[in-house]
């Protein structure tokens, strides 16, 4: 059965057989430990009244009485002093009775068989029809000693209530496997949807219905689902996006790059253009590499899962190294700069906060025009280190601020104005920050600068 409703099926006949086994076993240890005794005292007294009216009553026909004794629902085995063995109601399932009981009892001693009955749990106890679960008596009858061993005909007494409760057990298996099939059929059904959504999300269907109203588990599962099917449908969306950009941003230099080789190769090229198309090549292969080191980056960064080597790690000292880097294009467009920097240490990457630096100084160098200034800040709270960077550069309109950390994008005036970038800078600063516990803020105005903060935790 690999289906769930016959799974379900066979654990439910299985658990109904295994409690109706283990409820007859609770039920008859219960019988061994606590009924026993009483009920074969109450025999025991059954048995003697008979035997005491027989002994005062000697007119009467031994035969007929014990036959009228069993028609009313025992069963009786009479045996005198020469052995003779008598049976009045109905044969018993095991003929077991002791040699040595039988010959107690014509001797003057009470047999207590249902006393005596084995206490365990395998041996049934009141409906054990065998002769040795039974109660003897001795009495005397026209001067002839007699053994009188009796048990009620459990069969004859309950015969209606057999049937009764056969009916019963039946019809309640029957309910029960009808109500459990319907409501395992009920239970089943989100799971089946669920797989069916499972399916289409694998086949990139995204855009899947589920019935998410229920308040029960199945219903947070199809919460669940519908948002990781979501969540999946924007990472699908977002790596097609990501391919595209990627070879888009490869294509234009490789395309440039082929297009001036092909006219280095020209013999009519001048010394002067193969130097100029030399440089165009040259710096397209750094466009390139540049590129390729930062996608390696981000790589790196989505497969540490916020496990990076943590040393403590001196701000200012990486601050200014990163400043010493980009003097030269600093005073090549005559850019101002003023730092108020501070000895600041905290927990963290040094490779991967370098990045940082190096992201957020180089973007706003790109933007700030010539004679332009930057200003750098540091300051630090009881937990926090905050590091400033503002530049007096071209701005950023109010739309575009909420997707500067979306790898590729590129605000659209600094493609017109032809300043070279990859659009991946903000999004490896943004993801370092993230990992180490911190975040990044941006405010900026258009032709009045933007300021970068990033928050560390020390």
């Amino acid at each position: 059965m690999k289906s769930l409703y016959g799974k379900f099926l066979l654990f439910t006949v299985v658990i109904m057989a295994s409690s109706g086994l283990l409820a007859f076993l609770a039920v008859n240890t219960y019988y061994h430990q606590q009924m026993r005794d009483d009920n074969d005292a109450k025999n025991m007294n059954i048995a003697s009244s008979i035997a005491d009216f027989i002994t005062s009553q000697e007119q009467i026909d031994l035969d007929d009485y014990l036959s009228a004794q069993a028609d009313v629902g025992y069963k009786l085995i009479l045996i005198d002093e020469t052995y003779d063995v008598s049976t009045y109601g109905e044969a018993f399932r095991l003929d077991n009775l002791p040699k040595e009981a039988i010959e107690n009892v014509l001797n003057g001693e009470l047999y207590h068989g249902m006393r005596d009955l084995p206490k365990e749990t395998f041996v049934t106890g009141f409906f054990s029809d065998e002769s040795a679960n039974t109660v003897g008596t001795p009495f005397s009858y026209k001067g002839k000693k007699y053994a009188l061993f009796l048990r009620p005909d459990i069969k004859m007494l309950f015969n209606e209530v057999h049937f009764l409760l056969a009916g019963l057990f039946i019809g309640m298996a029957v309910i029960s496997l009808i109500a459990m099939l319907f409501i395992a059929r009920k239970l089943i059904k989100p799971i089946s949807e669920l797989t069916e959504a499972t399916k289409k999300v694998g086949a990139e269907q995204f855009s899947v219905s589920l019935p998410t109203n229920r308040g029960d588990e199945i219903g947070e599962l199809a919460i669940s689902f519908q948002k990781m099917a979501k969540q999946l449908h924007q990472s699908d969306r977002m790596r097609k996006q990501f391919i595209n950009d990627v070879s888009h941003d490869f294509q234009t230099p490789l395309q440039n790059i082929k297009g001036y080789a092909a006219l280095l190769q020209d013999p009519q090229t001048t010394s002067l253009k193969r130097r100029e198309y030399s440089k165009i090549i040259e710096s397209e292969t750094d466009r390139l590499s540049v590129l390729t080191k930062q996608l390696l980056l981000l790589t790196s960064l989505d497969s540490l899962e916020n496990e990076m080597e943590m040393t403590p790690v001196r701000l200012d000292e990486q601050l200014k190294a990163t400043l010493r880097r980009y003097r030269w294009l600093m005073e090549e467009k005559d850019i101002s700069l003023t730092a108020d920097i501070k000895a600041i240490t905290v927990q963290g990457n040094a490779a991967y906060l370098e990045k940082v630096w190096e992201n957020i100084l180089s973007n706003a160098l790109k933007y700030t025009p010539s004679d332009g200034e930057i200003n750098i800040s540091m300051k630090e709270t009881e937990t926090k280190a905050v590091i400033s960077v503002q530049d007096n550069g071209i701005g950023i309109t109010e739309e575009n601020i909420p997707y500067l950390f979306e790898r590729f994008y590129r605000v659209d005036e600094a493609r017109n104005a032809d300043i070279e970038g990859t659009g991946l800078g903000l999004s490896i600063a943004k993801e370092v920050v993230e990992l180490h516990g911190g975040d990044i803020k941006v405010k900026s105005k258009v032709d009045k600068g933007t300021v970068f903060s990033v928050r560390l935790p020390k």
